[in-house]
């Protein structure tokens, strides 16, 4: 069945994402560019994803935009197309316990190496979006807004929003105090109280400080070894 993409809103309209970054590598002999994009490092439950687009040199999607000025059903509508309009596309995931044990930071690159390794063919160059370069590929290009200026990215940030959204909705039934299909496992209200009245679930991220003060309810709290060590507390007043 094809789903017909909604008219975009007329605050979409003006300056859509082009392919600037992505021709000046392609002219520079760079044939795999990819774009990549995180989503879910704030999320309280979930895995953290990564999105990873190769967006073809001679074929275009139009109402592309970042993820996060589209509405839940313009991302599902334009998921498919997205997808088979893409040289190549893959997403990678870091769980909730693998925030745990590694940190935020060193799970998103877990989850960008997942990502990139399924496309199926080494990337010549990464276009990330924002300063930080969790990908780590000699050819990395950081772009600042780079969802909202890079088609690459932009498709990258809604195949791992739509992907990592279809997860938690999933997870909704077998959870349904912290209403995941409504928040994805992200803070709200209704996700706080049910946190404060019934505890975490197994795929909350159970080392962020404020789950501490949560109620018992069986499952353990994790709390990540400090990586200088145990040291005994030393009071400075002797």
């Amino acid at each position: 069945m094809v789903t017909t993409v909604p008219r975009l809103r007329k605050s979409l309209v003006a300056r859509p994402p082009g392919l600037k970054n992505e021709r000046e590598m392609w002219e520079g002999g760079l044939e795999m560019v990819v774009g990549m994009d995180e989503v879910g490092r704030g999320a309280w439950a979930g895995p953290l994803t990564v999105g990873a687009a190769v967006v073809p040199q001679d074929r275009r999607v139009y109402k592309i935009r970042d993820s996060k000025l589209l509405l839940p059903a313009e991302r599902e509508a334009l998921f498919d197309r997205i997808a088979g309009w893409c040289v190549a596309w893959a997403v990678g995931h870091a769980s909730a316990q693998e925030c745990d044990l590694l940190g935020m930071s060193e799970a998103q690159r877990l989850a960008a190496r997942r990502a990139l390794a399924g496309l199926g063919a080494p990337a010549d160059a990464v276009l990330v979006d924002g300063r930080w370069d969790f990908v780590g590929h000699p050819r990395t290009r950081r772009l600042v807004g780079g969802d909202r200026i890079s088609v690459s990215i932009a498709a990258a940030s809604i195949l791992a929003k739509v992907t990592r959204d279809r997860i938690m909705i999933g997870e909704a039934p077998r959870y349904p105090a912290y209403n995941f299909d409504d928040n994805k496992g992200y803070p709200c209200p209704v996700h706080r109280a049910a946190l404060h009245a019934v505890g975490p679930s197994v795929i909350h991220r159970r080392s962020w400080v404020f789950m501490d003060g949560l109620v018992w309810n069986g499952v353990p709290r994790y709390r990540r070894p400090d990586p200088q060590g145990s040291l005994p507390f030393q009071d400075p007043s002797g």
